[in-house]
C-alpha cells in the first residue's frame, strides 16, 4: 500500500537507528519530534554547564579505579513500582483459553503468574505481522525492565498506536514515526520500538485495537516462574492438541559454558595518556586520540563516572548490557570492572574495533556513532581527537 516506505530503501537508516545489544531490552520511542532512546549505547543528555576551569593535561591525570558517582534525579525514569516478571513460556492455544485451563496452568509446578491476551496477524503491503493485543496496565510487568520503565511505550499503546519489536523493525525495514496502512484496515503509526523478548511476536497493540482488527480473543498465554523450571509437557497437556508452545527461557535449560575472560594486558599505566596509548594497541589502526576524546566527552577522564540518566557507568560510560559483551580485563586482576579505567578504556577500544574503527575514515566515524547514536557526538569526538593529536604531536 502507498503508506508503507520501501523496505530496501530504508534498511541502512533502520540499521543506524536500531543498533541494540540483544540483552539490553532497549527501547526507542517517538515523542513528537524528539527521539528518546534507552538502548546500547543511548544518546545521553548534555551535562549541566559548569564554570570553565583549566583542564589538566592527560599525562598529569592519574587513573583511579574507585567509582565516582554523581546523583542523577531522573535515573531509572518511569514506572515507579513496576517490577518486571519476564515470561518464561509463550503459548498459542487452538481457541480461547477458558478459566478452568487458566487455573490448571497456574497450578503447574514453578508457575507463579499467568496472563491470557488476544492475538492475531495483520498484513501491511502483503507482509504479515504477528501481534498481541494487550491492556497496557496489565501487560507492563511482562516486558523487560527497561521497557516497563518507559512510560511513552504504554502511552503509545493507550493511544491506539503500534509498538514493534526491535528485530521486526530491522527485518521489515520499518521507520519510527511512520504511518503504515494495514491491508483492509486502519493506518497505524509506529510509535515505539522495544526488545520485547517474545519469540515470534512482532509487536503490540492495545486490546481495544485488537478487537477492532478481529484478533482471536484469549488465545495467547504467558507464564512466569523460575527460569528453566516450568514443564513444557505440562503446558502442552493443559492446552491440548493444536497448541503451540515456545520456551522463552531455553537458555536456562541447557548447561551454561563459562565465557572465557577477555584479557588485553595493558597493565596499570601511571597516567591517562599512557593508558589511552596502551589501550589503542587493542585495535590496530585506531588512534589513541580517539579513545582520549571519548574519555573526555564521557567522563572528563574519570572525574564524572555516573551513573548517567540512562544508566551508563564508569569512565567510558558503558551500558551494563554492552559491557557484558565487550568489557575486558585490562590489568590482569581476574575481573572486567566497568568502573576501572584499566578495564574500561581497553573495553572501549574493543567495542570500537568490533564496529570497524581500525579501518579509519567513514568506518571510524560509524564506529564512534555506534558508541553514542549522534552525529554531533561523532563530530565532537573527532574534533577533540584532532586537538589531542596537535597537543601531543
Amino acid at each position: 500500500m502507498s503508506g508503507l516506505p520501501s523496505f530496501r530503501a530504508v534498511i541502512l537508516m533502520v540499521a543506524a537507528v536500531l543498533v541494540v545489544t540483544a540483552a539490553a531490552g532497549g527501547v526507542v520511542v517517538i515523542l513528537g519530534d524528539d527521539l528518546v532512546k534507552t538502548a546500547n549505547e543511548p544518546v545521553r543528555r548534555k551535562p549541566t554547564q559548569r564554570p570553565q576551569q583549566p583542564s589538566p593535561r592527560l599525562d598529569q591525570l592519574v587513573p583511579t579505579a574507585a567509582p565516582v558517582k554523581e546523583p542523577v534525579k531522573d535515573f531509572g525514569q518511569g514506572g515507579p513500582g513496576v517490577t518486571a516478571t519476564p515470561p518464561r513460556v509463550l503459548a498459542i492455544a487452538a481457541g480461547a483459553v477458558p478459566k478452568s485451563k487458566r487455573f490448571a496452568l497456574s497450578g503447574l509446578k514453578h508457575v507463579q503468574k499467568v496472563i491470557v491476551v488476544d492475538a492475531g496477524a495483520v498484513k501491511v503491503a502483503g507482509t504479515a505481522l504477528n501481534l498481541l493485543a494487550v491492556d497496557p496496565a496489565d501487560f507492563r510487568s511482562w516486558t523487560p525492565q527497561p521497557v516497563a520503565d518507559q512510560p511513552a511505550v504504554w502511552s503509545a499503546l493507550a493511544r491506539g498506536e503500534l509498538v514493534t519489536d526491535a528485530s521486526a523493525m530491522r527485518k521489515f525495514g520499518m521507520i519510527l514515526g511512520a504511518m503504515y496502512q494495514v491491508d483492509g484496515g486502519p493506518r497505524l503509526r509506529v510509535a515505539a520500538s522495544a526488545t520485547l523478548g517474545l519469540m515470534g511476536v512482532d509487536g503490540l497493540v492495545s486490546a481495544d485495537l485488537g478487537k477492532s482488527l478481529g484478533f482471536a480473543p484469549g488465545v495467547a498465554v504467558l507464564l512466569h516462574g523460575k527460569a528453566g523450571k516450568i514443564s513444557e509437557a505440562g503446558v502442552r497437556k493443559v492446552l491440548g492438541k493444536g497448541s503451540q508452545v515456545v520456551m522463552l527461557d531455553a537458555a536456562h535449560r541447557t548447561p551454561k559454558q563459562q565465557k572465557p575472560q577477555t584479557t588485553v594486558n595493558v597493565g596499570r599505566p601511571g597516567s591517562y595518556l599512557d593508558l589511552y596509548k596502551a589501550s589503542a594497541t587493542r585495535c590496530p589502526g585506531l588512534s589513541w586520540t580517539v579513545l582520549a576524546a571519548i574519555g573526555q566527552v564521557e567522563s572528563s577522564h574519570g572525574r564524572n563516572n555516573g551513573p548517567s540518566s540512562a544508566g551508563a557507568l564508569g569512565p567510558m560510560q558503558f551500558m551494563p548490557a554492552t559491557w557484558k559483551h565487550y568489557g575486558v580485563d585490562g590489568d590482569g586482576d581476574g575481573k572486567a570492572d566497568i568502573w576501572s579505567p584499566y578495564d574500561a578504556v581497553p573495553g572501549a577500544a574493543n567495542y570500537l574495533c568490533a564496529n570497524g574503527a581500525g579501518q579509519g575514515g567513514e568506518k571510524l566515524r560509524k564506529a564512534i556513532w555506534f558508541y553514542n547514536h549522534s552525529w554531533d557526538y561523532v563530530n565532537k569526538v573527532m574534533g577533540i581527537a584532532q586537538a589531542y593529536a596537535r597537543t601531543y604531536a
